[in-house]
């Protein structure tokens, strides 16, 4: 399980694009996305590509195991 801290995820809208980011680049991982922390966490084999995703689609990110 890894926590990524998403930068400028202010809206509904923003965690939607995450999320699809996210099931973008590992279809099997399983996410929950925190919109008021501005977090996500993910069940994932491959963090680094989805830290990718994530700012491909526009929001600078990072990440660290839990």
């Amino acid at each position: 399980m890894y926590e990524f801290e998403i930068q400028n995820m202010t809206c509904g809208h923003c965690a939607s694009t995450v999320e699809r980011a996210i099931k973008t680049a590992d279809p099997e991982a399983s996410a929950s996305i925190d919109l008021a922390t501005r977090t996500a966490k993910v069940k994932t084999k491959d963090p680094a590509a989805i830290n990718t995703a994530i700012e491909k689609a526009g929001y600078p990110s990072s990440f660290r195991q839990i």
